[in-house]
This record gives C-alpha cells, structure tokens and sequence, in this order.
C-alpha cells in the first residue's frame, strides 16, 4: 500500500503544470514566425482571388482602361493593406518584445498562443471589412469585429511583457526593466495597439455614420504613431528629468542655506 501511494505521488508530481517553468524562446519565435508568415499569405490570396478585375468587363464595360476597372475595387484593396499593415506592426512588436526577453516561461507561450489566435483572425476581419456594402448596418458590426479581433491580439502581448516584468532579474534584459532606458517605450508600443483599436470600437458605436472612416484612419495613424512615439516618449522622459533635477536643486540649495545659517539664526 505504501509503494502505491508513492507511485501515485510521483505520476502527479510528473503532470503537475508549472505556469513558470522555462520554454524555449527560440521555438516561441519561430512558431509565431510562421504563423504570421501564413497569415500574411492566407491575407494576399484573399485580395487575389476576388478582386482582379476580368479582362473581359474591363474591355466592355470601362472601355480598355485597367485603372478605372481598379478603382471599383478600391474600398476592398484599401482593407487589405490596412490589413497587412496591422499585421506586419503587430509583428514588430512581438519581435521587440522577444528581443528584450531573455527567458521565456510558460505562461508566457500560453499568451503569446492566446495572442497568435487573435491574428490568425485577421483575413477574417479583412474579408469581412470588405464584403459588405458600404453604411450598411452588417459593415459596421464588420468593423467592431475587426476592432475586437485587433483588441485582444495586441492585448495579449502586452499580457506577455507584463508578465515578464514580474520576475525582470531573469526574464528580461536591463533596457527593459524598471527604471531601464527602453522601459517607457515599450510600455508606450505595446499599450498603443489596445488603447487605438478600443477607442476606435467605441467611436463606432456612438458615430455609426463615420465608422468606416475611423476604421481606416486607425490603420492609417497607427504607423505615423510608432514613429513619433519614440521621439514623444524621448521628449517626455527629458522633460521628467529637468523638472526632477530642478527639484533636487531646490533641495540642495535650501540645505546648503541652512547649513550656513547659526542655531539662532535657525531658531528665529
């Protein structure tokens, strides 16, 4: 009975599911690699399938002209690349992520799959963006769908660089930790993709009317955020430090003052 009992003991031990145990960050890396590689791709067959004009209703019905047969397709070409865009950022940002990450756990291979998910929903939020007609009641449920989709993607990634802060001495490099210079820029890069596209689902709610607009103009704002966020976050941080150095010289100063004042001087 007793050799039974530790038996048992030992099969738990073997299946117990340590959220902190150590993975493997290259395996991470390259399996999300190739999921976006594949969504990309799946992303392209999608515009090329559907939206290559025939050459047949170009001769007939534009008149030779390849261009004016294109524009019909315009709104649909406009939600893939936005797409692709959305993609390829979201990419960097888990790449920059890694990049700081010198030990993956666990737990953090279960939120980077949680976030994988997500973009491998986005020739859904495409297709869907692009299917049905403009103003109408189904494109702007499309577009909080895609919002949402968009949402819980970056969200998981933020989750993962979260949840590397909590153990930094071994999970993360020295530019990335508390206090670290490249700290305050990823905090501002990866909180920028949740807080855009849920504001974005948000306005779509209150302005029905406008919610392709928004849609596209988040896509479109987005890069030109990623690029001005470092020289507002270098900005921010400089202007800190002159305000924190002002201060401590203040403090300096008056200590000093009191120093050379006598006891009675200190007294009155």
């Amino acid at each position: 009975g007793q050799r039974g009992e530790e038996e048992e003991h030992h099969s738990l031990e073997t299946f117990t599911f340590y959220l902190s145990e150590p993975l493997s960050k290259e395996r991470v890396e390259a399996f999300s690699d190739g999921v976006y590689a594949i969504v990309a791709t799946l992303l392209i067959l999608d515009i090329c399938e559907d939206n290559v004009p025939d050459p047949r209703e170009v001769e007939e019905k534009f008149h030779g002209s390849l261009l004016e047969a294109l524009s019909e397709y315009g709104p649909n070409y406009l939600a893939y690349f936005g797409s692709f865009v959305t993609i390829g950022l979201l990419w960097f940002v888990h790449h920059s992520v890694f990049l700081y990450v010198t030990k993956a756990t666990r737990l953090m291979g279960l939120l980077n799959i949680l976030s994988l998910a997500f973009i491998g929903g986005l020739p859904l939020a495409y297709q869907l963006t692009s299917e049905f007609a403009e103003k109408s009641h189904n494109e702007i449920e499309a577009i909080q769908v895609s919002c949402v989709i968009t949402f819980f993607a970056s969200i998981f990634q933020f989750a993962i660089w979260t949840t590397a802060l909590l153990n930094e001495e071994e999970t993360l490099h020295a530019f990335a930790r508390y206090g670290g210079k490249e700290h305050a820029f990823m905090f501002a890069k990866l909180a920028l993709y949740p807080c855009v596209s849920l504001g974005a689902f948000f306005l779509t709610c209150l302005l029905s009317e406008f919610s392709t607009a928004i849609f596209h103009l988040m896509q479109i704002v987005i890069p030109f955020a990623f690029l001005a966020l470092r020289i507002f976050v270098r900005i921010s941080l400089t202007a800190i430090k002159s305000v924190m150095s002002l201060s401590r010289r203040k403090v300096v100063l008056l200590e000093e003052e009191e120093a050379c004042l006598s006891p009675n001087e200190m007294l009155s």
